[in-house]
């Protein structure tokens, strides 16, 4: 079924788990040049940053919520408006996280919804912010759901 705006509810929710692992933050460091010892280098972060150990990159975690956006909720063919937030706690390298997207809001003369996006790391909030996504209509089919 496919989340287009007139189905969508404000309250719908939606959660995704992941573990972020260092091969996902080295990629990305790769992926971005953003190789700041702090999240790619043990020894480093150990030595001389206030968190002890490597941390992920908040433009990661961001990226997480944008794949839920696009891909679980509203899903496949939402467009991104929108995305803000707050990076709230450091997330060290090889957590679980979870995603939790929210809806909060519909935008009739645009068609478009707005999301409270959370991420949490052991309970505790540590990104807090917003989306806004034009949701996909019902032409707009998975094409991965065929194969599956």
């Amino acid at each position: 079924m496919v989340n287009t705006y007139e189905s969508i509810e404000i309250g719908d929710s939606h959660e995704w788990t992941r573990v972020v692992t260092a091969e996902d933050v080295k990629k990305f460091a790769d992926i971005t040049g953003d190789d700041n010892p702090v999240h790619v280098d043990p020894d480093y972060a150990e030595e001389h940053s206030r968190f002890g150990k490597p941390i992920v990159h908040g433009v990661l975690l961001l990226g997480l919520i944008s794949k839920v956006l696009g891909r679980d909720f509203p899903g496949h063919g939402s467009i991104a408006v929108g995305i803000s937030c707050r990076f709230l706690r450091p997330v060290p390298v090889g957590s679980e996280v979870r995603v939790q997207v929210k809806v909060s809001e519909k935008i009739e003369d645009k068609k478009h919804v707005k999301l409270r996006t959370y991420i949490y790391r052991d309970d505790q909030m540590v990104v807090g912010g917003e989306g806004r996504v034009i949701p996909p209509t019902e032409e707009e089919e998975d094409p991965h759901r065929a194969r599956r």
